[in-house]
């Protein structure tokens, strides 16, 4: 059974940093590709960051520079470090897997305070 659990949302002001977190079960991050995916309210899901299983990155335009995806292999967790965070990145943050199938984790709450 796979699992992905999210953690380290929260508050935050503008400016600030927040380090996101994605544990696996069930299935190995080294092996395929991961993302991180948010949604704010009244907007649709949209991509953040990937990481395939060779350990290259890419990112939407909106974070570029900002915000980094890395992956602990021993761990079998997916990051996201999110820094100078700017209120429109207000949103519930999901960790994704691409397996057979799309796996989701249940989302953890970003709020970035301007």
């Amino acid at each position: 059974q796979v699992q992905l659990v999210e953690s380290g949302g929260g508050l935050v002001q503008a400016g600030g940093s927040l380090r996101l977190s994605c544990a696996a079960s069930g299935i190995t991050f080294s092996r395929n590709v991961a993302g991180w995916y948010r949604q704010a309210p009244g907007k649709q899901r949209e991509l953040v960051a990937r990481i395939n299983s060779f350990g290259d990155t890419s990112y939407a335009s909106s974070v570029k520079g900002r915000f980094t995806i890395s992956r602990d292999n021993t761990e079998n967790t997916v990051y996201l470090q999110m820094s100078r965070l700017k209120p429109e990145d207000t949103a519930v943050y999901y960790c994704n897997a691409e397996v057979e199938r799309d796996y989701w984790g249940q989302g953890t709450q970003v709020t970035v305070s301007s």
